[in-house]
């Protein structure tokens, strides 16, 4: 067996910086004093203040100007509902990329899309989109489905209790359907669907969740209806779980991709051969022939779904409109399309686990109201027109991403405005 080269020039380099006694003891599990951090729920400048002691000397005084800032500080209160042990708000870049008109289903006007992004490029890259986009005639959307999982486990003694308590399930859906519902005004249980795996029992609960993202919505009532489970069932359970593990939260996998969890949207657009020409300099014909060698390395990889870059995106529209940044991981997976129509491009995103809400979560925070107020969908009757934007918007980058690589732009884009700006 031979050691690849890297681990054996790794192995030197930690040589070369720590004697093997020294490094060995500095390694070792240290019963050294420390002071607990406390974490603090509801913010005043008083806690703010306490941390910021804690965090001298490291921390400069600049350092809490810039991120206690008198904005900030002038009602630290608000930020409680969202975040503990509060010391400060980050600041970072927002672009807007627009008009992006869009023809949907709940989204329909001309929209100018936040996107907040330290990486420079990205912003204009989905503005090229847009604009090719827009041109076009804009961009067609759907809501196709709505509903958040939360896939709670069950344990029992053998394979035939799990089949017993399926059964108890099937029978009692009606009253597990009012508990759960007993915990939100808004979210509703639309299905229960089992997963048995030999002694464990997972439960597909999947809600409807009205304007809201819904992630904790869904938490809450599903712990009612296990409670509600634990307190009725008559097979014997050893244990049960809030989440097992299976509904896909903050992960990507085949059941977001088959099933969606949170909102399924299909967006088009149809470009003529004069605007990809124009606009993005480049052909239909290259689009397509890259297109295609783009789907192949999709699939040799073992991708989820088949895409560029949706997560870019996603990323910089949640964290511009106050969305849970972290459910990226799922909602940045989907299917891409390019199809020639007659001498036009037909363009198309099918995105399965779009998590947003246009209330509820971080949408109330002051700079996240704000990229909601620049949409106009701020607020109660805007989830499902929230959904559509987004997808409207990864298929922008779409768009102009295969066009850069298709014309041989992409590095150059990059150098002149990141590297080089």
């Amino acid at each position: 067996m031979t050691i690849p080269s890297h681990v054996i020039e790794m192995l030197q380099k930690v040589r070369a910086r720590f004697q093997p006694d020294r490094l060995k003891q500095r390694m070792l599990p240290s019963d050294e004093q420390f002071t607990t951090l406390r974490p603090v729920r509801k913010a005043s400048a008083a806690s703010v203040a306490r941390y910021w002691e804690r965090l001298q000397p490291t921390a400069s005084p600049q350092d809490r100007d810039v991120l206690a800032d008198p904005i900030t500080m002038a009602d630290p209160d608000r930020y409680s509902p969202n975040i503990e042990n509060f010391i400060g708000t980050v600041k970072m870049p927002v672009g807007i990329i627009g008009p992006l008109r869009i023809n949907g289903l709940n989204a329909h006007g001309d929209y100018h899309v936040p996107m907040a992004t330290t990486e420079a490029a990205l912003v204009a890259s989905y503005a090229r989109g847009a604009h090719a986009a827009t041109k076009s005639g804009g961009i067609s959307t759907a809501l196709l489905y709505e509903g958040v999982i939360r896939t709670p486990a069950f344990v029992f003694d053998s394979l035939l209790d799990a089949g017993m308590f399926v059964e108890w399930v099937v029978r009692e859906i009606e009253s597990l359907k009012a508990a759960a519902e007993s915990t939100t005004s808004h979210g509703k249980l639309v299905s229960v669907e089992p997963m048995v795996d030999n002694n464990v029992v997972f439960l597909i609960c999947r809600y409807t969740t009205g304007d809201a993202a819904g992630q904790n919505m869904v938490t809450i009532a599903t712990h009612a209806l296990c409670e509600d489970i634990a307190a009725r069932c008559s097979v014997p359970i050893k244990a049960w779980y809030i989440e097992g593990n299976f509904s896909g939260d903050k992960k990507a996998s085949f059941l977001g991709l088959v099933t969606g969890r949170g909102r399924k949207v299909s967006a088009s657009v149809t470009l003529p051969a004069q605007v990809v020409e124009r606009t993005l300099g480049t052909t239909v014909q290259a689009m397509l022939d890259y297109g295609q060698v783009a789907n192949l390395g999709s699939h040799l990889s073992g991708q989820l779904g088949a895409q560029a870059h949706f997560a870019n995106g996603l990323a910089a529209f949640y964290i511009a409109t106050g969305q849970d940044a972290a459910c990226v991981a799922e909602s940045a997976m989907g299917i891409t399309r390019m199809e020639a129509r007659g001498d036009a491009l037909f363009c198309s995103v099918t995105m399965p686990n779009i998590l947003v809400g246009s209330v509820g979560g971080g949408t109330s925070l002051p700079s996240q109201s704000a990229g909601l107020n620049i949409l106009g969908l701020k607020g109660a009757g805007n989830g499902a027109a929230l959904a559509e934007v987004a997808a409207a918007t990864c298929l922008c980058g779409e768009i102009s991403i295969v066009a850069a690589i298709a014309a041989g732009h992409f590095t150059r884009a990059h150098e002149n405005l990141a590297r080089h700006r």
